[in-house]
């Protein structure tokens, strides 16, 4: 046997497992080797998460927080479409930050300087035959490699997932992601923005120093519209769009977008396979918690593989599927929870209107709700 774990995916989360699988001999594929240049010095990654403080603890643990490049969100700013308004703090609620954010660049270097295990990449997965007691991975190259389990953690279009037969649901949401970075004349104290636009979503992020990152959720023949534009013309309907909260804006990274869809796998396991990340589950992005869910599962499955009964092997699927049980509440509720904001905010006429922003209104005056939303938001 080759190894007891291959990891397909060199995203954050396969690499994270990879990281965290310390027992196990690990082998990682990949669809391209990251540079390992470290943090840069420059300019930013216009694509930027949003990491909860139970995931950050989870990186900080494998020595791939980087912390130099990561800003602490100490509040958030949500408004609704007619007025009404939802406000959090981490000082009021009692905790050190409701999250931090990253640049995609800046945690997958991180990620990567971090990996001590064999990485075999740039690397195309051609096929994957799963046998009673082990799987056969085969690359274009002609590599072949054996272990007892291996995890998709390879995306929304994940060949692991095709290849052991688990269908998905997707739904497009015929909206589109459109990302970039700006400088702003007020300081955004570490605060998080975000404003529902009847459908569109806009949200600035706090970054280092006096900037900030977008992330505007629009119907695609808009979105295109919007990525189209001209520096000081893009600044300027930001500055609109955000009703002036930052000031003046001007962008230092280039307009970048990706289309939105809703994904469920049927399954997260099968003998001998786990998904993990996007290959298992993709939500809208209104509420920041793609990556998080990711990084939920990585943490949940190596868990589960370092407390299974010695006797066991990592791949059988009696201790997969406590993984799978392990995540199957967690995500169907977030999905939920996201699906059913996009639809509410979405929802045209006065009564979904009203409905929404007296729900926001009335959330923001109860401290105590608010409190334990963000303590339930804080894994």
């Amino acid at each position: 046997m080759d190894h007891d774990l291959i990891v397909v995916g060199g995203g954050p989360v396969g690499t994270s497992i990879a990281c965290a699988s310390s027992g196990l001999s690990v082998a990682l594929v990949a669809h391209e080797r990251r540079p390992l240049r470290g943090s840069p010095a420059g300019g930013f990654d216009a694509r930027v998460y949003t990491l909860t403080p139970g995931n950050v603890a989870f990186l900080r643990r494998l020595g791939a927080m980087p912390e130099a490049r990561a800003t602490p969100v100490y509040a958030m700013r949500v408004h609704g479409d007619a007025g009404a308004r939802i406000d959090f703090d981490a000082y009021r609620a009692g905790v050190a930050a409701l999250a931090w954010t990253v640049e995609d660049e800046v945690l997958q270097d991180a990620l990567w300087n971090a990996l001590r295990v064999r990485v075999l990449a740039p690397a195309q997965c051609a096929e994957l035959s799963v046998e009673d007691r082990y799987v056969r991975l085969r690359l274009a190259d002609g590599q072949a490699l054996a272990a007892k389990l291996i995890v998709g953690a390879d995306g929304a279009k994940s060949f692991v997932r095709e290849q052991a037969g688990i269908a998905m649901r997707e739904r497009d949401y015929g909206q589109t992601a459109v990302v970039a970075n700006f400088a702003c004349e007020r300081p955004h104290r570490n605060t998080a923005f975000q404003w529902f636009q009847g459908g569109p979503v806009l949200a600035l992020l706090p970054l280092p120093g006096s900037h900030v990152s977008m992330v505007w959720s629009l119907p695609a023949e808009e979105a295109a519209r919007v990525e189209r534009l001209e520096a000081e013309a893009l600044a300027r309907e930001v500055e609109s769009a955000s009703n002036h909260a930052l000031g003046q804006l001007a962008l230092v990274t280039p307009a970048r977008s990706y289309p939105l869809r809703r994904l469920a796998a049927q399954r997260m396991v099968a003998p001998r396979v786990a998904l993990a990340g996007d290959a298992a589950h993709v939500v809208h992005p209104l509420a920041g918690q793609g990556l998080n869910l990711g990084l939920q599962d990585a943490r949940i499955l190596v868990q589960v593989l370092e407390s299974r009964e010695p006797v066991r092997d990592p791949g059988e699927l009696g201790v997969l599927r406590r993984y799978e049980r392990a995540r199957a509440e967690p995500i169907l509720a977030m999905d939920a929870m996201v699906d059913g904001l996009y639809r509410l905010f979405a929802a045209k006429g006065r009564g979904p209107a009203r409905l929404r922003n007296t729900g926001l209104s009335l959330t923001n005056r109860m401290t105590l709700v608010k409190n334990l939303l963000i303590r339930q938001a804080m894994s």
